[in-house]
């Protein structure tokens, strides 16, 4: 194993920090949607009320020095270091929903969290060294080489069959339609993110880069990217269980991203197939960690019908059809 370079030490402690702070604001915001969907329509169903509740600001505010911690280890580590790392925020998550939403961690979800940092560890000690980068322009080179416009087309392609077909039938009741949206576009959200924070961080060395049209577009596709992150993000929150979104969100999300960067980046061209075959071990045993939590929150909240929401909202399972055998009995 080689020693850790100093910028991907810098990048692992802001994506630790980012972790920490975005784990937290998914319980702190659910907070707020449930209070919104006490008194108005529901964030799922189509409403904004969540918008007048401070817990929710609160959550929002909290995820966005997360982002902001997020985005600045984009500048010093590749993206194969950085996302890994957010497992950490599934643990916080999940363990956050057990003491303040009261949705049950189990033994096995302890588990779950452990083969999340084990992985994550391993991840982290075999990521490859950030390519030195000079100019946004060289970024802009290879965003639009033939291999990643044809990913950014199949992504953009999917997401629009996802909004404007799956969504109004599918939207309810199946995890996937929500979270492979947010997915399929943070993985080209983080492409521009790292784009725009190596401009950031050679502009503060003396190299301005916004003086480049490249800059700009960007930050547009950033801006665009997270509006769209955040409406449907708020609509899985508060249609499924917290601890189901983050693991199934953050498996998701990681391997939309990792497959970008290694299109975009070729960040594994200068590694050997030892250090490639223990980083994928590492993201299997990452899957393996978010499974058991999956199965665990599935057997904890099976029996529970307290609470304000109706329990098929809160049931932690990829597809939700319990809701439409409940309605159905009721009539």
């Amino acid at each position: 194993m080689e020693q850790m370079s100093a910028d991907n030490i810098h990048g692992v402690i802001l994506a630790v920090s980012s972790s920490i702070f975005i784990g937290s604001s998914f319980i702190v915001k659910k907070k707020g949607l449930k209070k919104a969907g006490l008194s108005g329509v529901r964030a799922g169903e189509g409403g904004y009320g969540y918008l007048y509740q401070p817990w929710w600001w609160a959550g929002m505010i909290t995820m966005i020095f997360g982002e902001i911690a997020n985005f600045a280890a984009y500048a010093f580590a590749p993206a194969i270091l950085v996302t890994p790392l957010g497992a950490l925020s599934i643990i916080f998550s999940a363990v956050l929903a057990h003491f303040i939403l009261h949705e049950k961690l189990h033994m096995f979800g302890i588990l779950g969290c452990i083969l999340c940092v084990v992985g994550s560890t391993t991840i982290v000690l075999h990521a490859p060294h950030e390519k030195n980068i000079e100019s946004v322009k060289e970024i802009w080179h290879l965003a639009t080489e033939p291999g990643f416009l044809v990913y950014s087309a199949v992504v953009l392609f999917v997401v629009l069959v996802l909004i404007f077909y799956y969504e109004p039938r599918y939207g309810q009741t199946h995890l996937i339609v929500y979270v492979g949206i947010c997915s399929l576009m943070g993985s080209l959200t983080v492409m521009s993110v790292k784009a725009v924070a190596i401009a950031i961080k050679l502009t503060f060395s003396g190299m301005n880069q916004f003086m480049y049209f490249h800059a700009w577009i960007f930050i547009i596709v950033v801006t665009i990217c997270c509006i769209l992150q955040i409406n449907y993000l708020n609509k899985a929150l508060d249609t499924f269980n917290t601890a189901v979104i983050s693991p199934v969100y953050y498996v998701m999300f990681t391997t939309f991203t990792i497959i970008a960067s290694m299109i975009m980046f070729k960040d594994w061209a200068s590694q050997s197939g030892l250090q490639i075959a223990t980083e994928l071990c590492g993201f299997v045993t990452i899957l393996s960690g978010t499974f058991l939590l999956h199965k665990t929150k599935d057997m904890g909240n099976s029996g529970s019908g307290r609470g304000v929401f109706h329990t098929p909202r809160e049931t932690p399972v990829f597809t939700n059809s319990g809701s439409s055998r409940s309605s159905s009995s009721d009539r």
